[in-house]
């Protein structure tokens, strides 16, 4: 009886989009469900994506400074209280410790969500001079906000980030460090994940709970959704006040420091998912991709074959390439099939003939196929790797471009809306009864960012009709 395939277990994207990401992260060995609704198993092979974008986030953020830190994961009440627009925002989503073993607490602990008023508590014990000035800080943690609905990945009631948070002796600083942040961020989704982003300012009925400013990034999906990939928020001074933090300056006068934060979770392992992805499972860009080449025994019960497959193993291993061996005994159909199940970039086939022959075959993830000679194969590989890199991102590039489209009238975006999903843009003329007004007309699409690169479409708000100079990009979310 021939084997069966593992990507025959998948659903197809067309037939159930929500049904085929399921699928995925199950199938392809992503996530387990833990017995709490929301809190999901990172199993290994998602660990390692996770732990491959860190890295790349990590080398950035020590390039521009930046510190790694630790703080508690519980924050006394009170402290939560002390900013009033903060608490509001998260309150709905909070999950409190009430009891130490069987004592019932003097006062409740929130199982952070952020972790600016930790932040500033610290901040107000350290900083008093000019001297002390900027401090810029980045945590590696799990939060918990209390979703109602979750989906691993994209909205779950624990997840992993990091929140960077730094503060300056002046607004100036604070907001070019907010706009710093905004464009590593791109680096890393848009040349680390292959996900190409829009940028720009969220408006301020989407703001993050007591932010001055709120910056993002923007992907969309396969399924014409949009998925925020990264945020950074300009607090001002508000923060300060409210916490007491204040500093002596050069002209020895008491100011209040200004403060930023910002964050990306294990949501971008869903949008890569979601961006990439097909009906055969994942597709992962090569810098991110755990396992970068596979290669795969053809007749590996002949003579030389798996010798000289774990010679060529070892020759990528040194060339820098992330290389896994596949000298298992199931038949080469099912390795592959299980390779691109997994989303390997490339695949790299040899047998017999092969030898013989001096060469191997490449087959990229991307669909493509090739013979290679052995001689100078590192050189070979190494770039085919780059040119997957480069695919995937063009054909990203290409899904956001065509689920990109542009809206006169509120009935215009009802209808794009409707019938194609996607990004719309319009004129804006920055109200928010707009945005309510659009939110009510197509059941549920939000702004998304007024983005950097403006263009005029119009000069007359695509909801009200009234008096607009900006551009707004609007869609469905994760």
């Amino acid at each position: 009886m021939a084997e069966k395939k593992a990507v025959e277990q998948i659903t197809s994207m067309d037939q159930d989009f929500a049904a085929w990401y399921t699928d995925v992260v199950t199938k392809a060995e992503l996530i387990d469900y833990s017995s709490v609704k929301g809190f999901t198993i990172l199993r290994p092979y998602a660990t390692a994506i996770w732990e491959n974008i860190r890295r790349a986030a990590d080398e950035l953020f020590a390039a521009s400074g930046h510190e790694n830190i630790l703080m508690p994961m519980l924050i006394p009440e009170s402290l939560l209280q002390k900013e009033k627009d903060h608490v509001a925002g998260f309150a709905p989503e909070v999950a409190w410790v009430t009891h130490g073993g069987a004592e019932k607490l003097t006062e409740r602990l929130c199982i952070r969500p952020t972790s600016e008023t930790l932040f500033c508590e610290h901040y107000a014990h350290i900083i008093h001079s000019w001297r002390d000035l900027p401090k810029l800080y980045n945590q590696w943690c799990s939060v918990v906000r209390w979703e109602k609905s979750t989906r691993p990945f994209l909205r779950g009631r624990e997840f992993y980030w990091q929140e960077g948070h730094t503060i300056h002796a002046t607004a100036e600083e604070a907001m070019e460090e907010t706009l710093r942040m905004l464009d590593i961020y791109g680096d890393i989704v848009e040349n680390t994940l292959a996900m190409p982003v829009i940028k720009g300012r969220k408006t301020d009925s989407e703001k993050f709970a007591g932010a001055i400013a709120t910056y993002a990034i923007e992907a969309m999906m396969h399924d014409g959704q949009a998925l925020q990939s990264g945020t950074t928020h300009y607090f001002g001074d508000g923060f300060a006040q409210a916490f007491g933090i204040q500093f002596t300056d050069k002209d020895n006068a008491l100011r209040h420091p200004h403060q930023t934060s910002w964050g990306i979770s294990t949501r971008l392992i869903g949008g890569v998912i979601m961006t990439h992805g097909d009906d055969s499972g994942l597709k992962l860009p090569p810098r991110v991709a755990p396992i970068q080449a596979v290669i795969v025994p053809v007749a590996a019960h002949k003579p030389g074959v798996l010798d000289k497959a774990r010679d060529l193993a070892v020759r990528l291993k040194d060339a820098g390439v992330r290389v896994k061996l596949d000298d298992g005994d199931q038949s080469p159909g099912w390795k592959f099939a299980e390779s691109e199940m997994k989303g390997i970039p490339l695949r790299v086939e040899l047998g017999p003939r092969d030898i013989e022959a001096g060469q191997c075959v490449l087959a990229s993830r991307t669909g493509e196929k090739e013979t290679a000679a052995l001689e100078g194969i590192e050189r070979r590989v190494l770039d085919t790797l780059e040119t997957i890199q480069r695919r995937m991102y063009d054909d990203a590039a290409a899904n956001l471009a065509s689920k990109t489209s542009v809206a006169l009238t509120l009935e215009e975006m009802a209808s794009v809306a409707k019938e194609r999903g996607g990004f719309v843009k319009t004129m804006w003329c920055g109200g928010a009864d707009c945005e309510a007004r659009v939110k009510d007309a197509t059941g549920g699409m939000k702004s998304r960012c007024i983005p950097f690169e403006q263009e005029k479409l119009s000069d007359r708000c695509a909801v009200c009709g009234g008096p607009a100079d900006t551009m707004l990009f609007w869609g469905y979310q994760y």
